[in-house]
């Protein structure tokens, strides 16, 4: 299973074999379950997470307690609090597993040291990263003037995949609706 975070790296640029190895070694498979977290905001984030299986969310709690979900992460996507991991810088979102999640995680201080081994590790990585940063604000923006059960259809239009595997309270804050508003926009749209 961690073979998949070559081959997806390998989709930009082939790595030889010992660099492969050694990447593989830097990182460490772990498993989180529904509602654990990665991250807690409040403090700087120094892990990088290249989700294997499930779904990762980043998510933030308002001002009046509530936990509003700013993106989902799937299989193949690297995650982290980019702002916070890159300059660090205090972090406001957390990271948590909004399903059952596989992940391979690498600590700031392990990915430069490889960086320094492999300096075309890092240019990867940056293009991947801000290519799947792009793609989540192009969806987002999708969203925007669009009234709740148009949002939610377009959800399901571009992120079904996700629409199945996380609680729907998860999408309801994903989509800035209560759960009861999305309850009833689903029984309509039945």
């Amino acid at each position: 299973m961690p073979q998949r975070l070559i081959a997806f790296l390998q989709l930009t640029k082939a790595i030889p074999p010992d660099d492969q190895e050694t990447i593989l070694n830097a990182f460490r498979l772990r498993d989180f379950r529904e509602g654990d977290v990665l991250f807690k905001g409040g403090g700087v984030c120094q892990e990088m997470f290249f989700v294997l299986n499930g779904v990762l969310r980043i998510m933030v709690t308002n001002e009046k307690g509530n936990e509003v979900t700013h993106y989902f992460l799937k299989e193949n996507q690297f995650c982290t609090i980019l702002n916070s991991f890159n300059n660090h810088v205090t972090a406001h979102e957390s990271i948590c597993a909004a399903c059952h999640t596989q992940v391979l995680s690498i600590t700031k201080a392990d990915l430069f040291s490889l960086y320094v081994r492999m300096p075309y590790l890092k240019a990867m990585i940056e293009t991947i990263t801000n290519q799947t940063l792009l793609e989540k604000i192009q969806i987002r923006n999708a969203y925007l003037g669009q009234d709740s059960a148009a949002r939610y259809q377009q959800f399901l239009i571009r992120q079904s995949d996700i629409a199945t595997r996380v609680p729907l309270s998860d999408v309801a804050s994903y989509l800035g609706i209560t759960p009861q508003s999305l309850s009833r926009i689903r029984k309509n749209l039945r």
